[in-house]
């Protein structure tokens, strides 16, 4: 038989009576008690109610300068809770967000990244959400916690992203280092307000995430490299080593191993040899392994992936990039993942790109590189500088203007001693102004021995034909540097593995298909055109019908698409002078 409904009603109602006197009581017993109650009423108290707390600028103003390490940030913590209007951003209903949890993993694993994690453990959260538990039912002590958390995660996301994404160092404050390639401009509150879910982005910060590709495949070459050291690394070849294919030396079993991941070569093992004086035979060493067609492949993808003739000889220059050390290479690709990060979040589609280092250029359309040519960069002394611009016109036929410094430390003499004899001889001209209102000037009028860039008031320049310096074509980006992209008559310098010769300009390997490449959307220059306009020998400027952007960067290691990790020499001294801001 059912019981009555009236006697139902009345046994819950007793319960919760009971209920709410137990949490009526709780709020003023010992912390014991109140776990007796937790224990007693499994789920009855939860996590209590009442609003999120809110904070205001001053608190986070305070809380930001009170921590060192934060102060840098401070800018982005006041645009992030201001644009919230001073909401706490890492709690919901009192609860954390996951987003947290993932931030900190992903700080414990920052040494991936060439970061180091103590950098941004500066709270001890775990100290932090262990008082936030236990003072769960004292709702202001709760509410102070929280919003003390709250800015010591936002602090810490801000310091990890600022390194992150754009660089531990930053390049524009150290003199030392040369790069003035426009800058990330990542709005790091922003990205904070995508990974908790409060606003799209197309750039994957919600998984934090790197934003270009090849610094994830440095990345991963990073972790082969680590995994290579705790390994025992590589060996390391004799400084007297040279070797040809085909030679036999016990050397090729330490080559193998370097190369082809073979084991270590055991000791050599005592063999029987034939006595040719009749009497047995004798104790002696085992043949010398020989410098077989598959280790001179693998010898060969070596001096390519350097920058190195691939003629498969050993020694010189190819045993000194075989010899460099495993660590110093993990730091080179340390350093170039900074780089990375200085790196604009987002390329234009369509761009050109010259890699200093490997002495390459590379034209980019559409995201996708349609072709690439090699180029001729600055000595050491004169340093083709780092940074970004956008080419504005194809000069065809061009006359080469001389910069100051050439007159001064190379033609002087001969301009003193004989100024029209030697202007004939270079065909060359003084002019003052320029371009088509350039007028022409005596050299002899011109006190050639005691003349300074400040008394210099024309311009010298070589004649467009087969002996100037532009050859045929150059391409002008305006810059303080003087610097832009140009022809050569000197074509033979460019089958050198090492092409630094140049006064800092750039010299191209094929002008004319640039050139057409470039001009393909502008109407009647086609590459006949272009030709018949450099035959008639009078400089033509030629505007581009859209500005496109170009950058002159240096990266000494990237990773192909295959896989492959590639090296070049640090031809300027650009990795040493930011390993010691980075490392120290």
């Amino acid at each position: 038989m059912k019981p009555p409904i009236a006697s139902i009603f009345f046994s819950t109602l007793l319960s919760w009576l009971l209920c709410l006197t137990l949490l009526a009581s709780a709020a003023s017993c010992s912390q014991d008690q109140q776990n007796k109650v937790k224990a007693a009423l499994p789920g009855a108290l939860g996590k209590p109610g009442g609003p999120q707390p809110k904070l205001d600028s001053v608190y986070v103003v305070r809380q930001m300068l009170a921590e060192p390490a934060f102060k840098d940030q401070l800018e982005w913590g006041k645009k992030f809770y201001r644009e919230r209007d001073f909401r706490l951003g890492w709690f919901r209903g009192h609860e954390l967000v996951p987003q947290a949890k993932t931030m900190l993993n992903v700080i414990n694993k920052a040494g991936d990244e060439g970061l180091d994690p103590k950098d941004y453990k500066i709270k001890d959260f775990d100290k932090l959400f262990a008082e936030l538990e236990a003072a769960q039912m004292d709702t202001t002590r709760r509410n102070a916690l929280e919003k003390q958390i709250d800015v010591a995660l936002s602090g810490t996301y801000f310091n990890w992203a600022s390194d992150f994404y754009r660089g531990t160092v930053n390049p524009r404050e150290v003199k030392s280092i040369d790069w003035n390639v426009k800058r990330n401009k990542i709005k790091l509150h922003k990205a904070l307000m995508t990974i908790l879910k409060e606003r799209e982005s197309t750039y994957p910060y919600y998984e934090f995430e790197p934003l270009h590709p090849e610094y994830d495949r440095l990345k991963k070459a990073l972790a082969e490299y680590r995994e290579l050291q705790r390994n025992g690394g590589w060996p390391q070849l004799p400084a007297t080593t040279k070797l040809k294919p085909g030679d036999a030396s016990p050397t090729v079993a330490l080559l193998r191993q370097r190369l082809l991941n073979e084991p270590a070569p055991a000791a050599p093992k005592a063999v029987a040899v034939n006595n040719t004086s009749g009497n047995g035979t004798t104790p002696g060493a085992a043949p010398a392994p020989k410098y077989d067609d598959e280790l001179v492949g693998a010898v060969k993808e070596f001096q390519e992936l350097n920058g190195l003739k691939a003629d498969g000889v050993v020694g010189g220059e190819t045993l000194r990039q075989l010899n460099v050390p495993l660590q110093s290479r993990i730091e080179q690709i340390t350093l170039n993942m900074e780089r990375w990060r200085w790196i604009p979040k987002r390329f234009e589609p369509s761009y050109l790109m010259v890699n200093i280092p490997d002495y390459k250029l590379h034209v980019i359309e559409d995201n996708k590189e349609v072709f690439n040519m090699r180029v001729i960069v600055g000595k050491a002394l004169n340093a083709t500088p780092v940074f970004s611009d956008k080419v504005e016109f194809v000069v065809l036929a061009p006359y080469w203007n001389v910069p100051y410094s050439i007159i001064d430390k190379e033609m002087r003499r001969g301009l003193s001693n004989d100024p029209v004899g030697t202007l004939n001889r270079l065909d060359m001209e003084v002019v003052k102004g320029s371009g088509a209102k350039a007028t022409p000037v005596d050299p002899t009028s011109i006190d050639w021995a005691n003349l300074t860039e400040k008394t210099w008031k024309y311009t010298l320049r070589r004649r467009p034909g087969p002996k100037n310096d532009l050859g045929d074509v150059k391409f002008i980006f305006p810059n303080s540097n003087d610097v832009y992209l140009h022809d050569t008559p000197h074509d033979e310098l460019f089958n050198q593995t090492k092409r630094g010769f140049s006064h800092g300009c750039v010299r191209v390997e094929e002008p004319i298909k640039l050139a057409q490449y470039l001009l393909r959307n502008k109407s009647g220059y086609d590459e006949a055109k272009i030709l018949d306009i450099i035959s008639q020998g009078k400089e033509q400027y030629v505007a581009l019908p859209e500005k496109l952007p170009v950058y002159l960067v240096y990266f000494t290691s990237w990773v192909d698409e295959a896989g492959k990790v590639h090296f070049r020499e640090d031809i300027y001294g650009h990795d040493k002078a930011l390993a010691r801001e980075y490392f120290d």
